[in-house]
């Protein structure tokens, strides 16, 4: 049974039936009282208090057998794993795919273990968050990226928590705020534009464009389209795959999210496409299919370097996509990456009126609030649709009014 021993005294009772306290030979060494108790896994654990902390004990002892009672028991021996102990144990368990594996791993050497690796994480305090989080501020690492790591970190502590490693997660409290990031509006090419940087962009890659603002594909997947992927009933582009680097060599892997997706292929898109072949024929290229050691799998590519090879994101970013931005005089910044074809691609239906719906699934986002919330901004104010609609019906009467014979719509002889 749960019970609290005084090392220091023991109670005998005298001739005159009276009780009273005798020292033992360790009075006075160490601590004095000590808390006896079996935890949920059957074994007996203790805790130990200083002279005068009996009370304290005591309240340990309660609080001890109500979270017991309660199932939300943690053993105080478990939070003496240093984060990074947990952290690394955590990170080789963990389902997700290698890349994501390898960026946390790599978050996590460089900005969270010299600060509070090192700590038994049922230390880490509130406090110790509010610190590390001003030391990133103060290093100029950008909003979005210290975001990341609040998230990154935060799923660990409430691994922990669910591990029964720690009571709380530091993060959860009201004082612990993740890094605000300024509302920034994404902002699409004119078409005049996407027209003049194509033109500089060479030959052997312009389809790359074309398919970036035609379809709305991402990098990766545009690096992966094949003719196969071309339906043979209806204008339809499947999006079955993309082009990813692991580890410095690239796999086929599925598009992001894990959903392969359609989206319709315009005629002019097609058309590029079959010139495109006639210049340069697909070529097949194998590579390992979702992980470094997966199957191989062969696919045609459109696209592909000189030697025959699948596209890589740093080499098409260097060598192709920047001396193109420069060339046009588009002000080379992370705005205009290759991800400004998609916000173009989006900019455009939804100037024609497309749904949010209809363009989150061509986007493949798996939230068409996260569509909303990106593109909001391009969609036409009711004001523009009221001109367009009246424009557009008296456009119509002035072409009959205009037309000979015809009168309120009667013919006239």
């Amino acid at each position: 049974m749960a019970h609290i021993v005084d090392r220091w005294y023991r109670t005998v009772v005298g001739p005159d039936g009276k009780s009273r306290q005798v020292p033992k030979p360790e009075c006075g060494q160490g601590m004095r009282y000590r808390v006896r108790y079996i935890a949920p896994d059957g074994k007996e654990k203790s805790q130990s208090f200083p002279d005068k902390k009996k009370r304290e004990a005591q309240a340990f002892l309660a609080q001890v057998q109500a979270d017991i009672l309660k199932g939300t028991y943690v053993d105080p021996d478990a939070g003496r794993t240093t984060f990074k102990q947990y952290a690394d144990d955590w990170l080789a368990a963990a389902t997700t795919d290698v890349l994501t594996r390898d960026r946390i791993e790599y978050e996590l050497r460089l900005h969270v273990y010299p600060t509070f690796g090192d700590q038994p994480i049922a230390s880490i305090q509130p406090a110790t968050i509010r610190s590390w989080a001003r030391k990133l501020q103060e290093t100029g690492l950008a909003v979005s990226y210290r975001r990341v790591l609040f998230t990154d970190v935060s799923m660990i502590f409430n691994a922990a928590v669910d591990d029964r490693k720690i009571v709380s997660n530091p993060f959860a409290v009201k004082s612990i705020r993740r890094p605000k990031l300024a509302p920034t509006k994404v902002v699409p090419w004119s078409v005049a534009r996407l027209a003049a940087f194509r033109e500089k962009v060479r030959s052997r890659y312009r389809i790359a464009v074309d398919l970036g603002a035609g379809c709305g594909l991402r990098q990766g997947e545009i690096f992966a389209v094949s003719p196969g992927d071309l339906d043979s009933t209806r204008p339809v582009l499947h999006v079955t795959r993309q082009i990813k680097l692991v580890r410095g060599q690239l796999i086929f892997a599925p598009p992001k999210g894990g959903k392969s997706r359609q989206v319709p292929l315009p005629g002019s898109v097609a058309g590029r496409l079959k010139r495109h072949v006639q210049d340069c024929p697909p070529v097949a290229v194998t590579l390992p299919w979702g992980t470094l050691t997966g199957e191989l799998r062969t696919v045609e590519l459109y696209l592909t370097t000189p030697a025959g090879t699948a596209l890589s994101r740093s080499m098409f970013n260097s060598g192709v996509w920047k001396p193109a931005i420069r060339a046009t005089g588009i002000p080379d910044d992370r705005h205009n990456g290759m991800h400004v074809l998609r916000h173009t691609y989006a900019s455009v239906l939804l100037d024609a009126g497309e749904s949010i719906k209809a363009l989150s699934a061509y986007l493949g986002h798996a939230d068409p609030g996260f569509t909303l919330r990106t593109y909001t901004h391009l969609l036409p104010t009711s004001e523009d649709r009221t001109r367009r609609a009246i424009d557009k019906a008296l456009g119509e009467v002035q072409a009959a009014d205009d037309e000979p014979g015809v009168v309120d719509g009667l013919e006239t002889a």
